[in-house]
């Protein structure tokens, strides 16, 4: 009986062999990451959206026994409580109605026909002089 000498130099089925199909796991996980960020940035991207806001029907919250009302004119005047006042007395007036506890709230209210830019100013007026609880007022709009 003859011996073998040579080693297989056949095409035969080897378990190494090469395949030629494009592995699309990696592929899927980029893009279910990209679908993600997506996902997550789209509404963010939305922040420039025109606005008409109804009237409140919620219940408002309690008022104190005595609260601090301020109030813009028409003309732009200012009044703390039912007294006009000037606008370079207008802080000092204000710390005598309060009695100087710029803790409490102070009420807001404007007219229809004020600015909004003007309704900043006097807001800004009461943030720089310490009054940081400023309540705005409106009229009740629930149906009874």
């Amino acid at each position: 009986m003859g011996a073998k000498l040579g080693g297989n130099l056949g095409l035969g089925d080897d378990d190494l062999a090469e395949t030629h199909e494009i592995n699309v796991t990696p592929f899927i996980d980029v893009m279910l990451v990209l679908l993600i960020i997506f996902m997550v940035a789209a509404p963010l991207a939305t922040v420039d959206v025109g606005v008409n806001l109804p009237a409140s029907t919620a219940t408002p919250p309690p008022r104190p026994d005595k609260p601090i009302f301020v109030t813009v004119k028409p003309d732009l005047s200012l009044a703390v409580g039912e007294d006009i006042v000037p606008r370079d007395t207008f802080i000092g007036a204000l710390d005598t109605a309060t009695g100087g506890k710029k803790a409490d709230p102070v009420f807001l209210r404007a007219d229809k026909t004020v600015n909004y830019g003007d309704l900043m100013e006097v807001m800004n007026l009461l943030r720089n002089a310490g009054y940081l609880k400023i309540a705005l007022v409106g009229l009740d709009a629930r149906q009874n």
